[in-house]
């Protein structure tokens, strides 16, 4: 049964079915158009109330509960529901997996259309929370206020955050109490800025009017305990950076790389900026099976160190090596994967298009005392070319790990052409994972496959396939 509201049509008692994509969740309307709801589990009996109308669907909330499902749970997060991040936090672990294999499962199969084998069980994270070794956070003098503060009427004279954006609101930022998605002291180094700030009354940065001092913030950490901390000032005061950046060393001497950025800039993005460093070095060292990584302010890491480990033992698994093989790693990024089965390998080729992220690969393979490793840099659909394969050597096995938009439609048919044994493919979209395997599906056989989970409390899945030529 339905009524209207200004407007706005309430759909009574809807069971919510499943779980669907962007961490929202799926019922259906007494009408037959499915209906994408957040912040509910699959199980929930609830009244949605529309909030757009669109030919095939509608977009809508819950507003009210008739029936709790077994598989809900209470966030641990204050924040929860109103942040855009964590939105699975209200759902049981077991079931995150499930919804995360099932999606990957899914795509496989819907998009793909191709031959599959079973499953392996989804890998789940040791940590459900407290994961991430990156967080970034913004700055702004127009917080995003509650119901109870909007409610109040009362004139509230601090409007300064520093948190996280609102969901599809460019320009409110929620202040964050307590996040935890990554360890202390992070919470702790966040919070102390901002207190810090308002005592001393640095400007925040206003994103319309583009004014302020201060702009974002950036904490990076390792599991072996080291900290790197870079903040981005808008305006170029001395004084009062300084006075900043001297308190927050002192505060925090355990700090490994305490950096700073001038960003006047319309955008947020680092890797156009000049990074200072302000005190201890300009990278952090993360570690994994006795090999070292450094990690600089620009470079791309895994986000969850201790997952990232076991995706790479997966990976590594799936190539098989014996000792003679000649592998490329296309997409590497700063080498960590290359460096990691190298051991394995009589040659390894690591090709990646950030020129920063190439340095730090052949920095961390030089630390490491890794010497069948080579890394280039370039577009891979021109560098992935036959002179390339014809200087460096046919592969035996490729691994691939590209962006979201998955692999250039050239790389795939240049795979097709020099016919490799084996291809590794490791994806955090297994969407546009699914459409690549279809089109490689003519020469590869897609023999196993594993969702790992990096990235507990939301929709987010990775995803190892490896493929055997036919």
């Amino acid at each position: 049964m339905a009524r209207k509201i200004t407007n706005k049509i309430v759909f009574n008692h809807i069971k919510v079915l499943d779980a669907g994509a962007k961490g929202l969740s799926v019922a259906k309307a007494p009408d037959g158009k499915v209906i994408f709801i957040p912040n509910v589990v699959p199980g929930d009996v609830v009244d949605i109330q529309t909030l757009k109308k669109r030919k095939a669907y509608y977009e809508g909330k819950a507003v009210r509960f008739h029936e709790f499902s077994e598989h809900r749970i209470d966030p641990v997060c204050e924040h929860f529901g109103v942040c855009g991040g964590c939105k699975w936090q209200n759902m049981k672990y077991s079931q995150q997996l499930f919804y995360k294999q099932n999606e990957v499962k899914n795509h496989l199969q819907r998009i793909g259309k191709i031959e599959l084998p079973e499953f392996e069980t989804i890998l789940g994270s040791e940590k459900q929370f407290f994961y991430r070794n990156k967080m970034e956070f913004s700055f702004s003098n127009s917080r995003w206020l509650t119901q109870s503060e909007l409610e109040s009427q009362e004139d509230i004279e601090n409007r300064n955050a520093l948190g996280f954006h609102i969901p599809k609101m460019w320009d409110k930022i929620l202040d964050i109490n307590k996040c935890f998605l990554q360890e202390d002291p992070s919470n702790a180094i966040r919070n102390e800025i901002r207190e810090f700030a308002n005592l001393n009354s640095l400007t925040f940065f206003n994103p319309k009017s583009h004014q302020g001092l201060l702009r974002t913030l950036m904490i990076r950490t390792s599991s072996v305990g080291e900290i790197m901390v870079l903040i981005q000032f808008f305006e170029d005061d001395k004084q009062n950076r300084e006075l900043l950046l001297d308190h927050l060393y002192e505060k925090f001497p355990q700090i490994t790389s305490l950096q700073y950025v001038i960003n006047n800039k319309a955008n947020d993005t680092l890797y156009d900026t000049d990074v200072k460093l302000f005190k201890g070095r300009d990278y952090i060292l993360e570690e994994m099976e006795g090999m070292k990584f450094s990690i600089n302010a620009k470079s791309f890491y895994q986000t969850n160190s201790e997952q990232a480990y076991e995706l790479y033992k997966i990976t590594r698994d799936f190539a098989g090596l014996t000792g003679n093989e000649i592998v490329y790693d296309l997409y590497t990024g700063t080498g960590t994967i290359a460096q990691f089965v190298s051991t394995k390998a009589k040659k390894v080729i690591g090709v990646e298009s950030v020129p920063e992220a190439i340095e730090d690969a052949k920095e961390n393979a030089k630390r490491n005392e890794i010497t069948n490793c080579e890394f280039f840099v370039g577009d891979m659909k021109v560098v992935f070319n036959e002179a390339f394969i014809a200087n460096h050597g046919k592969p035996d096995v490729i691994i691939t790990d590209p962006p979201r938009d998955g692999m250039h439609k050239d790389v795939i048919e240049q795979i097709l052409k020099i016919e490799p044994q084996k291809v590794v493919y490791v994806s955090c979209n297994s969407a546009t994972q699914a459409r690549d395997l279809a089109l490689m599906d003519k020469k590869y056989k897609v023999k196993r496959v594993r969702p790992v989970d990096m990235f507990p409390q939301t929709h987010h899945v990775e995803n190892v396939v490896l493929l055997e030529k036919r």
